[in-house]
């Protein structure tokens, strides 16, 4: 018996062929509008904005919750030397460190509690500005002696570890590295945290594709990784190091 000539793949490959001929080809009577043509772009148009719309802007509005902090604080104001001389320190670093600083031990105190304010405000009679929310912080905390329930922006997750020690003092980085330019703020902006997870949308960054464009602006794994390699530190990247 002789065997046909034809194979199945050898139809099958002259088959796609066919097709992808035809999705190529444009015709004017015909009603399919191939992928390249103008009328193709319209409809890729169509659906890609709204699409980036819904998952740019609407969706991170849904996603984060937004609530002010119990009081602003002017860090502006607090770190002028000209303004307060209580606050020491020559740099802004210093004089960062003097609120934000390290116990004994080496561990990081962070937010300061009550007490490093009354360093300084310590009389609710004797307040050393003029401003009404001074007055407001002298007599709902100072006075009351009640802890200010500040959200923190740089909450990372229960996993990770992270030595500002290692980072200030040994690493010799500037605050404003990872956090910003708070020294030259007036206002403290809103907390907000992703609804799903409970952390703050600075750990992602404010950007939700996760583009950045300044050190500060995010603080995932990779920019980690990217900071220790830049400064020749590329053994800090082991997973060890950060996640006890």
């Amino acid at each position: 018996m002789k065997k046909p000539t034809g194979s199945p793949n050898r139809s099958s490959r002259i088959r796609f062929l066919s097709l992808l001929d035809s999705l190529l080809s444009f015709e004017k009577d015909s009603a399919f509008l191939p992928p390249f043509s103008f009328g193709g772009w319209v409809f890729f148009l169509a659906g890609m904005v709204p699409a980036l719309i819904v998952g740019w802007i609407i969706f991170p509005m849904v996603l984060y919750s937004s609530q002010p902090q119990p009081m602003n604080f002017n860090h502006a104001l607090h770190l002028d030397p000209e303004s307060v001389d209580g606050i020491e320190g020559d740099t802004e670093n210093e004089r960062c460190l003097y609120c934000h600083e390290f116990r004994d031990d080496g561990t990081f105190v962070g937010i300061p509690l009550l007490a490093k304010c009354t360093e300084c405000h310590d009389d609710p009679e004797m307040p050393l500005g003029e401003t009404d929310k001074e007055a407001d912080f002298l007599n709902n905390y100072v006075a009351a002696e009640k802890e200010i329930p500040w959200l923190s922006y740089s909450r990372q997750p229960d996993c990770v570890y992270f030595s500002h020690i290692a980072h200030v003092t040994m690493g010799e980085q500037d605050c404003r590295v990872c956090h910003g330019n708070h020294a030259e703020t007036e206002k403290i902006p809103a907390y907000r945290a992703n609804r799903l997870t409970g952390y703050p949308i600075n750990i992602w960054g404010k950007n939700i594709s996760g583009y950045k464009t300044d050190t500060w602006e995010r603080m995932k794994m990779d920019d980690c990784a990217e900071c220790h390699t830049r400064n020749g530190q590329e053994e800090n990247n082991e997973c060890f190091v950060c996640h006890k």
